[in-house]
């Protein structure tokens, strides 16, 4: 027989009769129930929840993301769209753009001007560069000349220290030998010049007088009326230009003190680079960010080593261009043999164009002292000389580290001519390289090695 629970409020809820189980009591009715709508709560919580990660993942155009009023999100209505009909649907934007206007600009067009500003700004602050260093160039050419005798005495320093000498003390002793050296070679140079001067003066004048008789026999025909109006044409202009030609002489004048400042901001800073390059370079790169410095080390250091081979291996070919043509000149005894072959050693370091326009120099002495048949030779040994460079002292020497392309040589000298002339012509070289090899390292995306003194400090966790 059912009986109702006294403590229920809804008739429909009964007890159990008392019987054969035993009797049950209305409160574990009650928690029976509670317990149903309580998991019932809990299945709807949880489906609600997974409707909402389903919805943040992949989200469903519906009312919520058109802006429209729903049951689940009320809001405010959106105002309805007009449809115009025949026109096409609005293509979707491309996640590049930021605007309809971008989207309509065709893909090609939007990189080009990507482009075009980028370079702009890569140009404008170039232009910026190049003239700050032209304001102070008076510093920065004595720097980059102490920076290449630097690549070329730092492998004597690392001799005597080696050996145990002071760091100051091999510094020294290397400056002082190499200034002596150059010192020696200039006199020995100039003392030569000077006692072969008159007698190239004397067979100079006998080959203009032979160059005059091939003008009036050769096939030119001239006659002496008309070569005496060629004369007086060049002595009017020379005249007229001699106003140009003072004015020049007077600013060289001028400029004699920046030469010996220059000379001496040379010496100065070859010194403190060979001495203490190293710390002047640490201390350089402890200005970057911690993320940038050990990259930026390791471009720096394979940067110098690239300029310390650079160096090492001109010196090496310009001194075999020079023992080769003067060779050449010493057998012919052409005159002024010590100071060709100095002249050629100097051009070497120019490239490609140096050591033949130097050889050239050669070829002109040898047709006024010796006539055109030992002119010919003398050409045919610098072309010589020149041909053994380009196609074996160059690979074999210079290596696969600092090989540049011949155009980009070309382009290098041809540059630092017009913004420095001869010293941007002898430093473009260098820096073409050394930028190589810099922005090859930069762009690697190894991780350069660990130095062997390197210390690792872990922090500790509070």
């Amino acid at each position: 027989m059912w009986r109702t629970c006294p403590t229920v409020a809804s008739s429909d809820v009964s007890c159990p009769p008392t019987g054969v189980g035993g009797p049950v009591s209305c409160q574990e009715v009650r928690l029976s129930r509670f317990e149903q709508i309580r998991g019932r709560l809990r299945r709807a919580y949880e489906s609600g929840r997974e409707a909402a990660r389903a919805r943040r993942t992949d989200p469903v155009d519906g009312p919520e993301s058109a802006g429209v009023a729903s049951p689940t999100s009320p809001g405010p209505v959106a105002a309805p769209s007009a449809t115009v009909v025949g026109a096409p649907p609005p293509g979707a934007m491309h996640n590049s753009t930021s605007s309809r206007d971008d989207a309509d600009v065709p893909h090609a067009l939007r990189i080009a001007a990507a482009w075009s500003w980028r370079l702009i700004v890569i140009g404008v602050v170039a232009w910026a560069l190049l003239k700050v260093v032209g304001t102070v160039r008076i510093v920065v050419i004595p720097l980059a000349v102490a920076l290449l005798l630097s690549a070329l005495l730092a492998p004597a320093v690392g001799w005597l220290l080696r050996a145990r000498l002071p760091r100051s003390m091999a510094t020294a002793v290397v400056l002082v030998g190499g200034l002596a050296a150059v010192i020696g070679t200039l006199t020995l140079v100039v003392n030569e010049f000077i006692q072969g001067v008159p007698e190239l003066s004397k067979k100079s004048s006998e080959g203009v007088r032979q160059i005059q008789d091939w003008l009036k026999t050769g096939p030119l025909h001239l006659s002496d009326g008309q070569l005496d109006n060629y004369i007086e044409e060049g002595q009017k202009w020379i005249n007229n230009n001699t106003e140009k030609f003072t004015s020049g002489a007077l600013s060289t004048a001028a400029t004699l003190a920046e030469v010996l400042t220059g000379t001496l901001l040379v010496l100065f800073a070859t010194f403190f680079f060979l001495r203490d390059g190293n710390k002047i370079w640490r201390f350089l790169v402890r200005l970057l960010p911690v993320a940038a410095r050990w990259k930026v080390d390791d471009a720096g250091r394979a940067s110098w080593a690239t300029l310390v081979a650079y160096v090492r291996a001109t010196v090496l070919v310009a001194f075999i261009d020079a023992v080769g043509i003067g060779v050449f000149l010493v057998i012919f005894d052409i005159p002024f043999a010590f100071p060709l072959a100095a002249l050629v050693f100097l051009g070497a370091f120019i490239p490609i164009v140096g050591a033949t326009l130097s050889g050239v120099v050669a070829v002109l002495v040898a047709l006024v002292d010796s006539g055109p048949v030992t002119a010919l030779i003398i050409l045919g040994a610098v072309i010589g000389v020149q041909q053994v460079e380009g196609h074996l002292l160059q690979p074999l020497i210079m290596g696969r580290a600092v090989a540049i392309h011949p155009l980009a040589v070309i382009i290098g000298i041809a540059a630092g001519v017009v913004l420095a002339g001869i010293t941007g012509a002898l430093v473009s070289v260098p820096l073409i390289a050394v930028l190589n090899t810099a922005v090859r390292r930069l762009a690697a995306r190894t991780v350069p090695d660990t130095p062997p003194d390197a210390v690792v400090v872990a922090s500790q966790a509070p």
